[in-house]
């Protein structure tokens, strides 16, 4: 009986922690959800842009495949198909033509551009907006964190480190 009452007390007392600790860290609303994740990847993303030598921007892991700096130009894409469809405006996802950025310099400005204007639509979207439907931004995140994965091995390929794997200071 002495055990049963330790167990209630504790029981109790794990209740009030954990019920105090949802108090104080409210679950993420999905608005929230959507708009910390695409931020973040897409934060990633252009740190390895513009940390990414610009001599290894044609890099290719294979032949057919997009080249470093083509990858990133499809991502801003993606960006740029979201915040337009968040507007409500027809668009298509591949507007962009890598052939028209030649240099690290335009494609970071591209990308820097794309998420701008993005993160602007995503700050316009009311959070009930979200309990409707989550695209175009669960899909462009998804997208944009299957790239990431991608650009890691353009790293890896080079003998580089990505910036997110590297010891922090």
């Amino acid at each position: 009986m002495k055990s049963f009452r330790a167990a209630s007390v504790l029981a109790v007392f794990a209740g009030l922690a954990l019920s105090t600790a949802v108090a104080q860290n409210p679950p993420r609303s999905t608005a929230d959800s959507m708009r910390g994740h695409f931020v973040s990847v897409n934060r990633r993303v252009l740190e390895m842009a513009k940390d990414f030598p610009e001599d290894k921007y044609e890099f290719r892991l294979k032949p057919e495949m997009r080249s470093f700096g083509a990858v990133i130009v499809h991502i801003a894409s993606g960006n740029v198909y979201a915040a337009k469809a968040g507007r409500g405006e027809n668009v298509n996802w591949d507007e962009l033509d890598p052939k028209n950025y030649k240099t690290k310099g335009e494609v970071v400005a591209l990308l820097e551009k794309s998420i701008t204007d993005a993160n602007a639509t995503l700050k316009t979207l009311p959070d009930a907006s979200f309990g409707k439907s989550v695209e175009p931004w669960l899909e462009v995140t998804e997208h944009t964190a299957e790239h990431y994965g991608l650009l890691v091995a353009y790293y890896r390929a080079n003998g580089l480190v990505p910036p997110a794997s590297r010891p922090s200071k």
